[in-house]
């Protein structure tokens, strides 16, 4: 009796050991600790919300499935109110509290201000939203990795794309800092070299809210379309604006990164037909998105929303640094990720290891009517072999 008691116990423990493994891990990993930088307030609040969705959801997905890597995924969060300042702010307490894998912020101002600062914070970022070329130029740090497109990447696109825009005479209206003159500069400089011309260049300090002046010079200009880089709350003012002055649809626009849900959502029909170029669409034909979308359609009972989208994949890109170097440490998960292909919601692409940016497709777009709802409809898709060479400005 003792004997067979003895073995039943052994039998016990043998499969007690065998099923810990997993829920051992979890438990005796270091978790995943991710600082959310983003938007709650100021200009960029709507879209601010839109990535706290979003990386939320990914997190809560994550910890379902038993977390990554084994390792629970902890989440801390800070409003970086819009401004560099107080962006800087927050990531920095975030990353000196532990929560040291940092990701969120919208305009490209803020993301250089924390990139500049991650070895001292003991930190990492992962930029899914801002678009500077600086970020992966000069301002480059191997702790820094970009999961969207970048001015460049969009330029390359756009370079193309210009050749089937229709005119010959066009004007600029840009948010005056950073990204905003990049886009304008850029753009007047596709068109220049298709030998066309960009008669008059208007950049609006951030938080404008009376577009009129600005307005009035792009009537008197008499062009055949205007290129809009506007921002967050600024590009809804200025296209009510202008539809009320009747700027618009007299003169057509075109979006570079406006026909997103959230303008659409707050303007009516205004950008009804307006095209633009899209980071990021539901539609993606690839397995990483459609269950994406299916995921996220059954939780939200709508579809991801394109900042939603890019947020979305880039903690993704997180996570698979996280995976690919067994470790929370920022240096050892951004290191990992280096020249890696990864499958993304775009598909399969790589991060190149020359500036830790990731090479995507890219798509132009317009804004149409489906299922009875005003969307954005990808019409073009050009490849990710357009993508220009690393700036040599980049030095890792």
């Amino acid at each position: 009796m003792f004997k067979l008691k003895s073995l039943q116990h052994a039998l016990a423990g043998v499969l007690l050991v065998a099923a810990l493994p997993l829920a051992a891990q979890a438990q005796g990993k270091e978790p995943v600790k991710v600082g959310l930088v983003s938007s709650k307030s100021g200009v960029f609040a709507e879209q601010g919300e839109e990535v706290i969705r979003a990386v939320k959801f990914a997190v809560e997905e994550a910890n379902a499935r038993g977390g990554v890597d084994g390792r629970k995924v902890e989440l801390a969060e800070g409003d970086d109110e819009g401004t560099p300042d107080a962006g800087r702010r927050v990531a920095e307490k975030l990353a000196r509290d532990g929560h040291n894998l940092l990701i969120g912020a919208i305009p490209s101002s803020i993301s250089l201000a924390i990139a500049q600062n991650l070895e001292r914070w003991d930190a990492a970022y992962f930029v899914q939203a801002s678009k500077s070329d600086k970020l992966t130029g000069d301002s480059c740090k191997p702790r820094s990795i970009r999961t969207n497109h970048s001015d460049a990447m969009d330029i390359a696109m756009i370079n193309e794309w210009a050749k089937s825009i229709k005119g010959n005479s066009f004007a600029t209206l840009a948010a005056d800092y950073v990204w905003g003159r990049d886009s304008a500069e850029s753009f007047k400089k596709a068109v220049e070299s298709q030998g066309k011309k960009v008669a008059l260049s208007l950049y609006v300090p951030m938080g404008t809210k009376d577009f009129a002046p600005y307005i009035a010079q792009l009537k008197d200009a008499k062009v055949d379309a205007i290129w809009v880089a506007e921002i967050g709350r600024d590009q809804i003012a200025f296209l009510k604006q202008a539809q009320e002055f009747k700027l618009i649809p007299a003169t057509p626009i075109i979006g570079h990164a406006m026909i997103s849900n959230f303008v659409i959502n707050a303007t009516g029909k205004i950008l009804d037909g307006v095209p633009g170029n899209l980071g990021y669409s539901p539609e993606l034909d690839t397995p990483r998105n459609k269950e994406f979308v299916k995921s996220f359609k059954a939780r939200f009972n709508r579809l991801p929303t394109d900042v939603e989208g890019q947020a979305y994949n880039g903690i993704q890109v997180m996570f698979e640094g996280v995976k690919l170097s067994r470790s929370v440490k920022p240096e050892e998960v951004t290191r990992a990720l280096r020249g890696q292909t990864l499958d993304t919601v775009y598909g399969k692409v790589q991060l190149r290891a020359a500036d830790n940016q990731l090479l995507l497709p890219n798509y132009v777009g317009r804004v149409k009517t489906l299922d009875g709802a005003l969307r954005q409809v990808i019409e073009h898709t050009y490849p990710a072999s357009i993508v220009p060479a690393a700036s040599p400005l980049c030095k890792m």
